[in-house]
């Protein structure tokens, strides 16, 4: 396996120099942030993934201890809920850690070709901080919502309205990073954008 990861990192960067001396820049954003995202998802994700699960339970399991509303056993990255008689365990797994998101958005980020080296790693960590962050505020709601109506509403706090917090977040994030800038920054003519926004 890693014989077959080295072989396919050889062809990537091949490939990459390929379209940046062809000043093929769209193509080279689109293989370049793909090809990092399954590269970090075969390298990276599986060292990460347990240890971002367990930060993930022990940060929202802060919020729980302060409200008194739930409480983390963040050794297991568990999340425990009572409501009245009845109780809830929510297991903090691959999916809920938030290590796609996290590994998709710093792929696409070191292959913009916007921002410089600089800009890049400060817009990197902020992101990788605003997608824990509302991680957090997600699995938060989720845990308030099931002290307050019952395990009932776990199905739609869970599977909708916290997936509805969690992606509205994320797309403010994609519109501030990606969007946002691009108008900002494009010049058409002797027109700037930028110069009429100060």
């Amino acid at each position: 396996m890693k014989i077959l990861i080295a072989v396919l990192f050889v062809v990537w960067v091949y490939i990459l120099t390929v379209l940046h001396r062809a000043k093929l820049p769209f193509f080279k954003f689109l293989v370049g942030s793909v090809g990092m995202f399954l590269i970090l998802m075969a390298t990276l994700q599986p060292i990460i993934t347990v240890p971002l699960q367990k930060a993930v339970a022990a940060s929202t399991g802060i919020i729980g201890d302060m409200t008194g509303m739930f409480y983390s056993y963040y050794q297991y990255s568990l999340i425990f809920v009572e409501h009245g008689f009845s109780s809830i365990s929510m297991y903090i797994d691959y999916e809920c850690s938030g290590v796609i998101e996290l590994l998709a958005f710093s792929s696409l980020v070191w292959f913009f070709p916007l921002y410089n080296f600089i800009e890049k790693a400060v817009v990197n960590i902020a992101g990788i901080l605003w997608i824990f962050a509302s991680n957090i505020l997600r699995l938060t709601v989720i845990c308030i919502m099931v002290y307050v109506f019952g395990n009932d509403i776990f199905f739609f706090a869970h599977a909708i309205f916290g997936r509805i917090i969690f992606y509205g977040l994320t797309v403010m994030l994609y519109f501030h990073v990606f969007t946002r800038p691009q108008i900002m920054r494009q010049k058409v003519g002797k027109f700037s954008y930028a110069e009429h926004t100060e």
